[in-house]
């Protein structure tokens, strides 16, 4: 039961760095750069959802989809004060700026809601599985996180393929000079695509967080 109990643990955690892997392939593909500031992205995510259901007394739905859409917006300022002065003056600069972002936010949400670790409610992570009476040592929300990952994973496949917007970004990545010809809005392409980026680091951060206890008390 260790061994599966470690298998599964090690799926979920790996399908966390998934979610960020896959904000790092998007930036990337759409601008030619990378979030390095993703760590905070994922840090916020918690944070916010924690700060507006435990401190704010909010629903827990309210505050991780408001938590989720700061998340974006922070994506978005990454974006336009730490890669675009940079990028678009064909600088590497913007590779240590988002870093240095990074560490800023991270450093801000420090003092502002101190160094203690904490964790958010959730009845998936409070009872483990059990079979036969047999305790697994696996939580239901261990079970559910590969399962959002891939749900996200085509959910933004579908949204390149599916969708105006989605056309519009993969045109950007195959043939920018083209894209720009055809009327394409390339700056907001970008935009939108750091947006993601830290969003799905926020649905990690969001993910992880009720597990602080859990693996604590392991």
């Amino acid at each position: 039961m260790l061994l599966v109990s470690a298998l599964i643990s090690g799926l979920g955690l790996g399908s966390m760095y998934g979610l960020m892997a896959l904000g790092f392939h998007v930036t990337y593909a759409v601008s030619g750069t990378v979030n390095f500031a993703q760590g905070s992205s994922m840090m916020l995510g918690a944070v916010l959802t924690y700060a507006f259901a435990q401190t704010l007394g909010w629903p827990m739905g309210a505050a991780i989809v408001l938590a989720l859409l700061l998340c974006a917006l922070y994506g978005l300022v990454v974006e336009v004060l730490a890669v675009r002065p940079f990028a678009s003056r064909g600088s590497d600069a913007w590779l240590m700026a988002t870093v240095a972002l990074g560490i800023v936010v991270e450093n801000i949400v420090m003092f502002t809601f101190g160094k203690e670790p904490r964790s958010l409610p959730s009845p998936l992570a409070q009872t483990p599985l059990t079979v036969g009476g047999l305790n697994l040592g696996i939580y239901p929300l261990q079970l559910l996180i590969p399962l959002v990952g891939l749900a996200l994973a085509a959910a933004l496949h579908r949204l390149s393929r599916g969708t105006r917007w989605g056309t519009a970004m993969l045109a950007v990545v195959q043939n920018r000079p083209a894209a720009r010809l055809m009327g394409i809005p390339i700056t907001r392409a970008v935009m939108a695509a750091f947006a993601l980026s830290a969003l799905f680091a926020g649905v990690a951060g969001v993910l992880i967080a009720p597990l602080f206890n859990v693996q604590a008390d392991m």
